[in-house]
């Protein structure tokens, strides 16, 4: 026992002690950042749930607050790394969302809307990849991928206001977004897993063949 979490890893041997989840809205990070934590005993890191104090100013004046909505993630995200890195040389550990996703997905969206301009996007994309540089990278990047359809199930079925009036052609972006980074992600080794029909909390054949993909990804 170490920190609190049982590190039940079994015969599994393995070097990767970092493990990183990512995926768009609905992908099933969550459910699997607990399904890793229950059956191999890693330490879960999350996105902080420090309110962002521009948020608010942001949705009124989207041009005028992104770069500083965004450099508020940014700094959250670098301290939660940097606190995952310090227990990594402890144990295994896994981060649900990384700070990659910050700025590949959600500021180059922002981006590619015309909402953060060149300039800002330039100084942002700047600071990112140079904290980028100065972190540990993760031993394994487990990537998830979903269709729009089972996103938008997901979604209505967690009902949380917030989710459901989120429009179709901004999910649409989301998920280009998220395959243009995996294809380019470079970090680390990947594993890539559609959850589409993949039930990894109550499918035994699910659960087997999860529990054997990540087993190798471990191992390797």
């Amino acid at each position: 026992m170490r920190g609190g979490y049982l590190y039940n890893l079994g015969s599994v041997k393995t070097k990767r002690r970092y493990v990183a989840v990512a995926g768009t809205i609905g992908a099933g990070k969550t459910s699997l950042t607990a399904w890793l934590v229950k059956n191999y005993g890693f330490r879960p890191f999350y996105e902080p749930n420090d309110e962002n104090p521009y948020l608010a100013d942001f949705y009124a004046d989207m041009k005028a607050y992104a770069l500083r909505s965004q450099l508020f993630f940014l700094a959250h995200k670098t301290k939660l790394h940097q606190e995952l890195d310090r227990a990594a040389t402890h144990g295994h550990v896994v981060i649900d969302r990384t700070i990659y996703e910050d700025a590949e997905i959600f500021a180059r969206n922002l981006h590619r809307q015309k909402i953060l301009d060149d300039r800002d996007f330039g100084v942002y994309y700047t600071l990112y990849e140079s904290i980028r540089e100065a972190l540990r990278p993760p031993d394994l990047l487990i990537a998830l991928t979903c269709s729009l359809k089972a996103t938008k199930r997901r979604i209505a079925s967690r009902g949380r206001a917030m989710e459901a009036a989120i429009p179709d052609t901004y999910l649409r972006r989301l998920h280009r977004l998220y395959e243009e980074w995996f294809s380019s992600y470079s970090l680390s080794p990947v594993v890539r897993i559609d959850t589409t029909d993949l039930d990894y909390v109550e499918n035994l054949v699910d659960l087997i063949e999860l529990r054997s993909r990540i087993d190798r990804a471990l191992a390797e």
